[in-house]
């Protein structure tokens, strides 16, 4: 009995029970995706232009970033705290969108509506910031593979939820909004306090690699799951009790991860000495800073020559030793002066203030408004695309994007950390990469070629989740963990930055454009002699490639310069990975 109630105190903080329950957290945190379902619906059922419809992305967008409040919290509160808070504002604000939209509330104005969306997906922040936090925390040396498999999670949620939505069968299309405000309520609720920092490092064993193989094998499984019971819902007339059937199936795949803190636990051996800490004990700052007298040789460290680096670790240190020793012997004699350094290097902790000072910071954000923002553009207006070329079943592409996010966050997350593992090379090449696969897709639709809106979803979704697993893993790479929560969340500021620009003006006007050219062309064609009134406009709708079009053609020339800024990025800190993730030889 005594034997049992250690192994469940063990189990409880555990950091891969803790990792579990993110992932499971992340799986009803992607609100936002599912705006691309909502906005037909209300779109309808709100009797809105589509630049109105566009001004609720852009709210949402803005909750789905503005996370300061949340990053900073998770400094001072626990997780469970931060988590709680997220809960009752997607509660509050969902349900309150529901109540309008299906007319159980007195009809609002536009403004009251964009307020609720922005404070119901806002929640989303704390959700991603609580889980991104303790696990990265719990698993410093792990950091692709968790970002990566949190983010896929987050980005697979609006599938999950859609299926969830299409199991209970409502017959008013407006309970999916419904099933945004209490799902993740439920789920979040039963986990909040089992997501903690529990000093994972110090748990670090040798099965970690195959406890990561084996999750990463689940979500292939479940990411294969999904487009397959995606596509037999587009292809055929499934009844409901098989997308009952299915769904249960689904939601059992999604629970199965928690068969690796069980096993670790209940059939762990006794700890050998592999399981101790692979990092060095946290430096105390407050006794470095009190050493006056200290001198920091900033561009001995960051500026070695190719020909230091190539030598052994014993022989290099014993060459910086030397020196060291002469420029204090020049400095001595007064031939040289000593700069202290005034903040930290690249690789070491950098407060958001400290980060925002530099320039590889600066080259990211604006990296990302331009191709995350790209994404998210495309994400928000997939349903309207797809409607404008005459696809009935939107909700198919919606869930094909978020499975193929979900991947694209997988394969960004692994793939870049065999980059950084195996050649020292920097992480952000394979934001640079994906940034040029987002531009092709773009053109590809631009053009109208056949299956356009197919290659789309999928280089799309890829490309925009690569990007949310390898920035904040490159982020706290070169600017610490210290202040990840708020470095994190500054960053994620750029998709409705972008969104607001690319969405909010471009995309909307040009759509608004080309449909009133076609119901003019309508309207004159059956007698009328000019426009349309503005009743006909609320409800004008486009037709064909051409609603979009051009917005892909613009679109895929910003994401071509945001590979040029990752490219940047890459060649300035070629020599900070060099440094962080060089194999000692000798």
């Amino acid at each position: 009995m005594v034997h049992f109630k250690d192994k469940s105190k063990e189990f409880l903080n555990n950091r891969w029970l803790v990792f579990v329950a993110s992932m499971w957290v992340q799986s009803c945190s992607g609100i936002g995706y599912l705006f691309g379902s909502l906005s037909p619906v209300i779109k309808k059922t709100m009797g809105y232009n589509q630049r109105q419809l566009a001004m609720l992305g852009v709210a949402k967008d803005l909750g789905d970033a503005i996370g300061f409040i949340g990053g900073s919290l998770c400094e001072v509160v626990p997780i469970w705290a931060v988590l709680a808070i997220g809960v009752v504002q997607n509660f509050v604000g969902y349900g309150l969108v529901w109540l309008i939209v299906s007319r159980i509330l007195p009809a609002s104005p536009l403004w009251v509506l964009c307020v609720l969306i922005f404070v119901g997906t806002n929640g989303e922040t704390y959700f991603n910031t609580g889980a991104l936090v303790a696990s990265v925390q719990n698993f410093p040396k792990n950091r692709g593979p968790v970002v990566g498999i949190l983010k896929g999670f987050a980005g697979l949620s609006g599938a999950i939820m859609t299926q969830v939505y299409l199991m209970f069968n409502f017959p008013d299309e407006t309970s999916l909004i419904l099933t945004i405000a209490v799902g993740p309520t439920i789920v979040i609720t039963a986990v909040m306090f089992l997501v903690k920092p529990v000093r994972g490092h110090r748990q670090v064993r040798e099965s970690d690699n195959s406890s990561f193989l084996f999750v990463y094998g689940i979500c292939l499984i479940l990411a294969a799951y999904m487009l397959a019971f995606m596509l037999l819902q587009d292809l055929t007339n499934l009844s409901q009790i098989i997308v009952n059937a299915l769904t249960v199936v689904l939601i059992f795949i999604i629970l199965l991860p928690i068969l690796v803190p069980i096993i670790l636990t209940f059939n762990s051996e006794p700890k050998s000495p592999t399981e101790v800490s692979l990092l060095p004990e946290p430096q105390n700052q407050e006794s470095s800073q009190s050493e006056p007298n200290e001198v920091i040789f900033s561009e001995l460290e960051d500026e070695k020559s190719s020909e230091i680096d190539a030598l052994p670790v014993v022989e290099r240190q014993k060459r910086i030793v030397h020196l060291q020793a002469k420029l204090f012997q020049a400095a001595a004699d007064g031939a040289v002066r000593i700069k202290k350094r005034r903040g930290p290097r690249r690789g070491e902790d950098f407060t958001l203030m400290q980060a925002l000072l530099k320039a590889d910071f600066w080259l990211i954000f604006f990296s990302l408004v331009l191709a995350s923002g790209s994404g998210l553009t495309v994400m928000d207006n997939l349903g309207q695309m797809s409607e404008s070329l005459g696809y009935e079943n939107t909700h198919i592409f919606i869930s094909m994007i978020s499975i193929w996010n979900f991947l694209g966050r997988i394969a960004g997350g692994y793939f870049s950390e065999i980059i950084i593992r195996k050649y020292a090379y920097p992480r952000p090449i394979a934001m640079a990469v994906v940034q040029v696969m987002m531009a092709i897709a773009l053109l590809f639709y631009a053009m109208g070629l056949p299956g356009a809106i197919y290659v789309l979803s999928v280089l799309m979704g890829l490309g925009y989740g690569a990007h949310w697993a390898i920035v904040p893993a490159a982020a706290s790479e070169l600017f610490g963990l210290k202040s990840f929560g708020a470095l994190y969340n500054f960053l994620a500021l750029s998709s409705p930055t972008g969104s607001l620009i690319f969405s909010g003006i471009i995309a909307s006007g040009i759509y608004d454009s080309e449909a009133r050219k076609q119901a003019s062309i309508k309207h004159q064609s059956s007698g009328y002699i000019l426009g349309v009134t503005v009743g006909e406009e609320d409800s004008l709708t486009c037709y064909g490639v051409i609603c979009y079009s051009l917005t892909c053609w613009i679109l895929s020339g910003l994401c071509i310069v945001a590979s040029i800024l990752s490219s940047i990025v890459v060649y300035r800190t070629k020599r900070v990975y060099a440094q962080l993730y060089r194999n000692p030889r000798g």
